[in-house]
């Protein structure tokens, strides 16, 4: 079996970290078990560029389980965990092609390692992978059923691709069900975002000026925790409606430029490019500390920041400090990468439960539907959504109500009036 890692040695503790995982994933708990009996991904390789953690190798089991060939590699140089990627090749057999550090030459060649299994389904968190099969060639993409994709920025990228006609196979928007982001983007990057922070740190949010761009649900995670944590929360955003809703949700806004004169943290929530760019740069406070929890390292204009440096220093682990050439300090965490995952252990195994089983049965849905889809971006049906949430509450001891026949009748027609 081909795979390229740090250290298999290490794979005694990522056994036991997945397995800690998985006692906080009853959904995809099930979903495996269901999985193992019926094989409902018999004979299909599925290659997948996720950040390699105890949550992903679950899943990775749990699509093994269902008759799947996998292969992984990272969807971020800082985010791998390599005691897990030892465990995924010694215990489970699964190809993995990961190594927290490496340089873009190398995350690349990963991706190429993945790409060479032939993959027929693909699972991305950024659409790098999909990316790059369309570069490669267009027989390729022939061969593919459909791909599946993680986070808003790989959405975004998936809706570019088919609005410029680019999009040769169909993908599941897995961020698009509401059990997916609205948990996973606003309850599992708030809390460890703010992980990342202080494990980095170690400072006092209490009483900080804290600014977050973005105010999307990433950023409405992120301004919520801060603003638990203590701190004075200053949102920034380009659309006047999520702006407007952040007023309402009590924190101040201002322009990015504005803000970054008081901000003793600053950190991207957008999944854009150079939100902290040089007008920020240029005006933001002497040693205010900058992170990153968007997607790529591009949210942070890391050229235009050492242009601008004398000098800069490793202060402690994902602490760097930047020397500007006026006097002012700057520190950055994680490298601008994703800060809970660089600096942390990413999010909360109960949030990536729902995710993942999103990622799972979209998987079976491209199988069930093969050759019925078109190459477009497609939303999970909403029954599989209310799937999931139901099977979350069951697991966390919560039941609902049901509605009695006639308030069924009364929703579903319209001359009993008021």
């Amino acid at each position: 079996m081909e795979y390229n890692i740090k250290d298999i040695s290490l794979s005694p503790k990522g056994k036991l970290n997945i397995e800690w995982a998985k006692q906080q994933m009853p959904v995809l708990t099930l979903i495996e078990q269901r999985f193992s009996r019926q094989k409902p991904l018999k004979n299909i390789t599925i290659g997948a560029c996720l950040h390699v953690t105890k949550e992903t190798a679950n899943l990775m089991i749990a699509l093994k389980n269902g008759g799947a060939d996998i292969a992984l590699c990272a969807s971020n140089p800082l985010s791998t965990q390599d005691d897990i990627a030892a465990s995924l090749v010694k215990d489970f057999d699964i190809p993995t092609f990961a190594i927290k550090g490496e340089d873009k030459t190398t995350y690349y060649q990963h991706i190429k390692q993945v790409l060479k299994k032939n993959p027929v389904i693909t699972m991305d968190d950024g659409a790098d992978l999909v990316s790059a099969l369309h570069k490669e060639s267009k027989q390729r993409t022939k061969e593919i059923i459909g791909s599946t994709e993680e986070t808003t920025t790989g959405v975004i990228r998936l809706k570019a691709m088919e609005k410029k006609g680019f999009l040769r196979f169909p993908a599941i928007a897995v961020n698009d069900s509401l059990t997916k982001h609205m948990f996973d983007n606003r309850y599992g990057t708030g809390q460890s975002s703010i992980d990342g922070i202080l494990r980095a740190t170690n400072i006092l949010l209490a009483g900080k000026v804290f600014v977050v761009a973005g105010y999307g649900w990433c950023g409405r995670g992120v301004a919520l925790r801060a603003k638990g944590m203590g701190a004075r929360v200053i949102v920034t955003e380009v659309d006047p409606i999520k702006a407007l809703e952040a007023v309402m949700d009590g924190f101040e806004v201002l322009k990015i430029a504005k803000a970054a004169k008081i901000a003793d943290i600053m950190i991207t929530a957008t999944g854009n490019k150079h939100v902290i760019g040089k007008e920020t740069i240029d005006k933001i406070k002497d040693a205010a500390i900058i992170a990153n929890t968007g997607h790529f390292n591009v949210e942070i204009d890391l050229e235009y920041l050492n242009s601008k440096t004398k000098n800069k220093r490793v202060i402690r682990e994902n602490l760097e400090e930047y020397r500007l050439k006026n006097g002012k300090k700057i520190y950055l965490l994680g490298e601008g990468r994703l800060v809970n995952l660089a600096s942390a252990e990413g999010h909360p195994a109960e949030v990536m439960d729902m995710s993942f089983a999103n990622q799972a049965l979209a998987s079976e849905y491209l199988v069930k539907n093969k050759g019925k889809l078109k190459s477009k971006v497609y939303v999970l049906p909403k029954q599989i959504d209310r799937l999931i949430a139901k099977l979350k509450l069951k697991a966390m001891g919560t039941a609902t109500d049901r509605m009695t026949l006639e308030q069924k009748k009364y929703v579903s027609t319209w001359n009993e009036g008021t």
